[in-house]
């Protein structure tokens, strides 16, 4: 573990980067989705596979941080939102900024306030740093409510166009791309991460932190690269929301359902592979949408709840864990 003092962060990235042949089969898969979705020709279709796919964004954000490096994060809705109303504030601003650079801004303002966070928090370990995060969540909540220029507690109208700007199609097709294509990112790093030095040494802190730093692991760096990396991808996840939902106010924006899919989703997928929060994302998030239009969307968080406690008894590594033990 001490070979990681050298190049913990630059030297251990780059080479997961580098494996074109699961980037492609990302894209092909992503090009396969949004097609299907065009082959079924309703628009229902986009909103929950847009619903889905957003929540594999932000599983696999949360699973940076508290899969890999073994800190759970319970301020999921401080970052999400946080890029949800950079929306806002850019579309007030700059309403014809595109929607790409929009939440590449998101996420830099997420990171920013994760790479913050983890300076003030990540000295405090176990349920002390949860709280901390919950706290977050709290500030961030109040200080959005309370300012005017975004609506406050009122909240802000985004008007969606019409008309997607490539492809043709409504906007809808447009925001379900883009998010397949911020899933393509978020999945490939998450990949790079797991086979490089930099995994290795978020793997050392979430197994016993005292021994990696006995053995020359800068872990306050590497939980900053977390922190940061997480709320910057959990910012990226939000930002389109308020063209995807067209009013944002604080009770939709820092939504419970937000934070408990975050957790749980990689939790029943497991959360030792990029794997696992993709198959907890289409497994709850494609359940939830069945329930919300067949039942009613008032026990969702009821049913995540049920399905983590089952699997935390029969399966606590999830799902792809659960497989490859039996393999």
């Amino acid at each position: 573990m001490a070979s990681l003092d050298a190049r913990p962060a630059v030297g251990g990235v780059a080479p997961g980067l580098g494996s074109v042949p699961f980037i492609l089969a990302l894209i092909v898969a992503a090009a396969a989705i949004f097609g299907a979705g065009k082959l079924i020709g309703n628009s229902y279709a986009f909103f929950a596979g847009y619903v889905v796919v957003q929540y594999i964004v932000l599983g696999t954000a949360w699973n940076i941080l508290g899969g890999y490096t073994g800190y759970v994060n319970f301020g999921v809705t401080a970052f999400f939102a946080i890029g949800a109303y950079s929306t806002v504030v850019l579309y007030k601003l700059v309403p014809a900024l595109p929607l790409p650079l929009m939440i590449v801004v998101g996420g830099v303002m997420a990171g920013l306030v994760g790479l913050g966070t983890g300076y003030l928090t990540l000295r405090l370990r176990g349920v002390y740093f949860s709280i901390a995060t919950l706290a977050l969540a709290v500030v961030v909540q109040t200080l959005i409510t309370n300012w005017d220029f975004v609506g406050g507690a009122r909240g802000a109208y985004v008007l969606r166009p019409r008309n997607s700007p490539i492809l043709g199609g409504e906007y809808m097709q447009y925001l379900f791309m883009v998010m397949l294509g911020l899933a393509v990112v978020v999945l490939a790093t998450a990949r790079a991460i797991e086979r490089s030095t930099l995994g290795y040494g978020f793997a050392a802190i979430r197994d016993d932190e005292a021994a990696a730093e006995a053995s020359g692991v800068p872990t306050l760096k590497l939980k900053l690269i977390a922190t940061t990396l997480s709320g910057g991808f959990m910012g990226m996840a939000g930002a389109p929301l308020p063209y995807y939902v067209t009013y944002l106010d604080p009770s939709s924006g820092f939504s419970l359902n937000y934070a408990v899919n975050a957790i749980a989703m990689p939790l029943i997928g497991g959360t030792g592979s990029w794997l696992g929060p993709v198959v907890g994302a289409i497994l709850v998030g494609g359940l939830q949408e069945y329930i919300r239009v067949t039942i009613s969307s008032a026990i969702n968080v009821l049913v995540v709840g049920v399905l983590m406690v089952g699997f935390v008894i029969a399966a606590p590594q999830g799902i792809v864990g659960l497989f490859q033990r039996k393999r």
